[in-house]
């Protein structure tokens, strides 16, 4: 196996990391849901379009495509722990523009629409991203 693809699916971490990736990415994948089908009082694709418009992420469909399907897929690749680190790669980027497009300006706190969860999963996404998937994964099985 090249030392890519190894240094891809290899992991360091152990069994606290997995139950992370696995909450991380119930979380994100339910929020992408939201984003592209509707579901859970989502607005869906159009919805989301049309609120990413308003806040200057143009073209909205576009915009609200990337995040919605980076949220669901990378959410569903971390919760089975398949390409764990490029999904949190892919959800650390999206949790940057959430972050410093619509939260950075009301504060920490979520009660002010803050950034305060966002950087919660953005922790929890950069530790999947160098530490790997943990010990229960598609990753690890891959790897050895």
């Amino acid at each position: 196996m090249s030392t890519l693809i190894k240094n891809l699916f290899e992991t360091r971490a152990g069994y606290g990391l997995t139950v992370l990736r696995i909450l991380v990415g119930i979380i994100f994948a339910a929020h992408g849901s939201q984003k592209l089908f509707g579901w859970f009082g989502g607005g869906g694709l159009a919805g989301t379009a049309q609120w990413m418009e308003s806040i200057g992420l143009a073209p909205g469909y576009l915009m609200a495509l990337l995040a919605g399907g980076t949220e669901f897929f990378a959410g569903l690749a971390l919760i089975i722990g398949l390409l764990a680190r490029p999904a949190a790669l892919g959800l650390t980027f999206t949790l940057l523009v959430a972050i410093f497009s619509v939260h950075i300006s009301n504060g920490l706190f979520m009660a002010n629409n803050g950034y305060e969860f966002a950087l919660a999963l953005l922790g929890g996404s950069i530790a999947v991203l160098l530490e790997g998937a943990g010990k229960w994964s598609l990753d690890r099985m891959i790897a050895k």
